[in-house]
């Protein structure tokens, strides 16, 4: 009968308790620079683990557009889209001010970084820095982010 249970349990009940996966949009910033291409990376406010700039769809803005804006209100980017197609897709667990966890599924859009401002809207609640596609990979934590910078 426990065996039962847990079938049921798992293929039945634990579905339905499942809240299904939020969208992200994702941006990652990078630049061709001697001796190659690098990416920025920008410390999440809460943990301050390293993240690319990140955030929910806005209203009137595609998902490219909403992309870009997270990265100038996150980092200071100033940006021209690679391409209005995502390069691909991260999933992760969001912890949301409510007090509870939210499954969310992040589309990521390479952007060419044409500037980096001093003075943007996040400035003093984040770091940013440059690393290698390799570095960064080793430095976050989301294993479908890190699979995405190795292939750039």
């Amino acid at each position: 009968m426990t065996d039962g249970f847990r079938k049921t349990w798992a293929e039945l009940v634990q579905p339905l308790l499942r809240r299904p996966r939020r969208l992200q949009v994702a941006a990652l910033c990078y630049r061709d620079n001697n001796p190659g291409r690098e990416v920025l990376l920008i410390t999440s406010r809460g943990t301050g683990r390293w993240i690319v700039p990140k955030g929910w769809p806005i209203d009137g803005l595609n998902a490219i557009e909403a992309a870009l804006q997270e990265a100038w209100e996150e980092a200071g980017v100033r940006a021209f889209a690679h391409t209005a197609e995502a390069v691909g897709s991260f999933e992760y667990e969001k912890w949301i001010d409510a007090g509870y966890e939210t499954p969310v599924e992040a589309h990521v859009f390479k952007v060419k970084v044409d500037e980096l401002e001093d003075t943007y809207p996040e400035v003093g609640e984040r770091k940013r820095q440059w690393f290698s596609p390799a570095e960064a990979a080793n430095l976050v934590n989301e294993p479908g982010l890190r699979d995405i910078l190795r292939q750039i």
